[in-house]
């Protein structure tokens, strides 16, 4: 399935334009603790690729947003295609590993295969089936896609999604996108059309 796939700079370029774009809708939002503007606060990321997204590597820039009201400064980090959180490596590297370590029976076949420590894809896997499955993203992929297997997450997701191995991980990041902030509220409402 996803073998030696691996995710070029194209691919980092399209879901950094999309984050832009999102960006930009949470922005025109304003506040949503005092309805201030929201000014650009963007950071330094250095993420890790592994085997699957060396291209992502490159030094990246979470977009982020800070109220520009004296006495709020409240941060406003909108939902990310790249980034699963504060996780080091980038989120399509969490989603393809994780997969791929589902056929494999060793760490040292699951590094080999996708440059990530074995003992990292197996934790990735227990949030997979333990928290993951407590939050609304879960919910929303459980009513769009009938019949995930809980015990086989995240490959019984990409089974059931539509189109090329690229295509898919792009609708998994999309739907994960709600779980990459914290800070603005119902998240998805910004995904919009995106990917």
């Amino acid at each position: 399935m996803f073998g030696q796939m691996q995710f070029g700079r194209e691919f980092f370029a399209w879901l950094e334009q999309l984050e832009e774009e999102i960006t930009l809708r949470v922005a025109a939002a304003n506040c949503a603790a005092c309805g201030g503007p929201l000014h650009r606060s963007d950071y330094e990321r250095k993420p890790r690729g592994g085997l699957i997204a060396p291209e992502g590597e490159r030094a990246v820039v979470r977009f982020s947003l800070c109220c520009g009201r004296e006495g709020c400064r409240k941060r406003s980090t909108p939902p990310s295609l790249r980034f699963l959180g504060r996780r080091v490596y980038l989120g399509v590297v969490v989603i393809v590993a994780s997969i791929v370590a589902q056929a494999l029976a060793t760490q040292k076949e699951i590094r080999g295969a996708t440059g990530v420590p074995g003992k990292t894809v197996r934790r990735w896997l227990g949030w997979w089936r333990g928290p993951f499955l407590r939050t609304e993203a879960f919910v929303t992929i459980c009513a769009l896609l009938n019949g995930v297997a809980v015990s086989q997450i995240p490959a019984s997701i990409d089974a059931k999604l539509k189109g090329s191995p690229e295509e898919r991980v792009r609708t998994l990041l999309r739907l994960l996108a709600p779980l990459t902030t914290s800070s603005v509220r119902d998240g998805s409402r910004y995904l919009g059309a995106v990917a």
